[in-house]
């Protein structure tokens, strides 16, 4: 079988075409909060996964040279927010600055971390551990409450480098 397929060596001459295969793999788009001695924090994030169902555990990854990367990697708990289709703006406010919570309505959950309106699921959680990964963190969560929108909505999708949404074939 013949493929088109460009092999390469990921080294840092060649990040730009790892991060367009990377881009290839569609993901759902996730807002993580959590509450800081300075106020309530955000960061927009598409590298939420599940790990467990017992414990309840989910991870997201969180960049070192971010500015908000401590406060979250320091942090003994968070929420995760899944994100609808319409919630763009949302996405993008957190994904350039995470202190401004004023345009958007919110709760204090019952981990005491933000808790924003009209997302199709929430998940509280205890951090569980925090492991360094490259120029990364992992962010491990337990979850000790979540919460799911009754009515059912498309997610948030990041692909490519772009915001969309999911079309089925039929």
């Amino acid at each position: 079988m013949k493929t088109d397929m460009q092999s390469f060596v990921p080294d840092p001459a060649r990040t730009t075409d790892l991060r367009r295969a990377l881009g290839q793999f569609g993901t759902g788009v996730a807002l993580i909060t959590a509450q800081t001695d300075a106020g309530p924090i955000g960061m927009t994030a598409n590298s939420f996964s599940s790990v467990s169902l017992d414990p309840p555990l989910v991870l997201w990854s969180a960049a070192c040279s971010s500015k908000r990367h401590d406060a979250f990697a320091q942090t003994a708990a968070f929420c995760i927010h899944v994100l609808s289709a319409e919630q763009i703006e949302l996405a993008n406010h957190f994904a350039t600055q995470g202190h401004d919570f004023s345009p958007y309505p919110w709760d204090v959950g019952p981990n005491g971390a933000p808790t924003l309106h009209g997302c199709l699921a929430t998940f509280h959680c205890d951090t569980y551990a925090v492991h360094p990964a490259g120029d990364h963190s992992i962010i491990l969560g337990q979850i000790t409450s979540a919460a799911i929108q009754p009515v059912e909505s498309d997610g948030l999708l990041f692909k490519r480098g772009r915001f969309g949404r999911f079309a089925p074939d039929q």
